[in-house]
């Protein structure tokens, strides 16, 4: 996921392949097999596993043949990257002119902004593309045409350790005072980080993003452009240097200094009372005994009005002239039995509304209502800005210095903010 990302297994295709062909047909171009001739598509994938194990190439590998025996005329064939690698990997393809027909990664402003992408509606039927839900949709627009598919997403609520708080006798926090509190009473009860902060170099964007959010801010203003060093902005960095880490409720590693990993390791161990969570850390943390309670990210003075929302996704490249067969497959691909299949097994959330009201109701899906929740109302990071990759990686390296004893939040954003406007005006 641009913001790391988190994954797991497969709910078994064959009792439902009669009705995931049904749709796989629909994508108004009629019968594919017959007179295009035989195509082999070629599928670039992420590897959303955590354990190492191959829970991704079976999924693919099984709606593959779903798929191809309903379109005996089109082949596909699948390689799955670690998430190290698949950026980097499609990107070197597309230099050398042997872009993929298909790829599912974490960004695609830059393809679209080169011309190097069918758009979604000479993919998708009619349907299928209004079935997305409307933040992923938004997101997924290059100069208002939508060219990301959404694939897989995640919102991130407030976690805390259920047993830590019960021990200090705190209920959830619902507003930034509130949270300030709790911090301040798992420190006195003995707990050693009791917010994790990670602003390190891992996924910093995020982190911040969320609690600019949080604040009435975001890195971008009403008219998309971007507004750093916004008053609210700098105002959610004063707070978070005042309040938490400057009153030692951070933990011993400064939050510049800590990744959202081993703040992560550290929650499921047991050791921080609360951070801001995604679906992957559920089990990780249940299978170390840690019972974790989730609230939505408080606000200034209650529950704020956007969560921040993250997506990866899948796209559909024009130089092997392949238009009609991609749009057959990615049709297929978002059947709800798929989406659903997919996004559950990996803890991550499905991008369609079909699929978002199955999850709400279907008891295997308890544990991630509350993230998808919030996600329908969600606001992401500027992903459709070419500029962003650039801009999100000087937040990565320079974030955390807003909280540091020696830094200025209004310097710190400030300088973010310049270099993000010169950015943009070079798009």
């Amino acid at each position: 996921m641009d913001e790391a990302v988190e994954r797991r297994r497969f709910l078994g295709l064959t009792a439902a392949a009669a009705a995931l062909g049904l749709t796989a047909t629909m994508t108004g171009c009629g019968s594919l097999g017959g007179d295009s001739g035989d195509v082999t598509l070629r599928l670039v994938a992420a590897d959303y596993d955590l354990t190492g194990g191959d829970t991704t190439k079976k999924y693919w590998n099984d709606l593959v043949a779903a798929f191809e025996a309903q379109h005996p005329g089109i082949r596909v064939e699948v390689s799955i990257e670690s998430w190290d690698d698949v950026d980097r990997k499609v990107s070197e393809m597309v230099e050398a002119d042997k872009a993929p027909d298909i790829a599912q990664i974490g960004a695609y402003a830059d393809y679209a902004a080169a011309g190097d992408l069918y758009a979604a509606e000479e993919l998708l039927t009619i349907p299928v593309q209004a079935n997305f839900l409307a933040p992923l949709v938004e997101a997924g627009e290059y100069k208002r045409t939508q060219y990301g598919l959404p694939f897989v997403a995640s919102t991130r609520p407030l976690f805390y350790n259920q047993s830590l708080f019960d021990d200090a006798g705190i209920d959830a926090p619902t507003s930034w005072a509130e949270l300030a509190e709790a911090a301040e009473k798992l420190k006195d009860n003995g707990v050693r980080t009791p917010f994790a902060l990670p602003l390190g170099p891992e996924e910093a964007q995020a982190e911040a993003l969320m609690w600019l959010l949080s604040g009435g801010g975001g890195w971008t203003d009403a008219t998309d452009r971007y507004a750093v060093d916004s008053d609210a902005n700098i105002k959610t960095f004063d707070w978070l240097k005042k309040n938490l880490v400057g009153k030692g409720l951070t933990g011993p590693v400064a939050p510049g200094k800590l990744n959202r990993k081993a703040a992560f390791a550290a929650f499921a161990k047991g050791e921080v009372g609360m951070l801001n969570g995604h679906p992957s850390l559920l089990q990780e943390a249940a299978k170390k005994g840690v019972k974790v309670g989730q609230v939505p990210l408080p606000g200034i003075e209650g529950p704020p009005k956007a969560a921040m929302g993250v997506a990866d996704w899948i796209m559909g490249f024009k130089q092997n002239g392949h238009r009609k067969e991609i749009g057959a497959f990615l049709n297929f691909v978002f059947t709800d039995d798929n989406v659903l299949k997919f996004a559950g097994d990996n803890d991550l959330l499905p991008v369609t509304v079909s699929a978002s009201s199955r999850m709400e109701t279907e008891p295997e899906h308890a544990d991630l209502r509350v993230f998808l929740k919030t996600l329908p109302d969600s606001q992401l990071p500027p992903v459709g800005k070419t500029s962003w990759a650039k801009v999100s990686e000087n937040v990565k390296q320079n974030i955390g210095k807003a909280v540091t004893p020696a830094g200025r939040p209004a310097d710190v954003l400030g300088s973010i903010g310049r270099v993000a406007t010169a950015a943009e005006n070079a798009e």
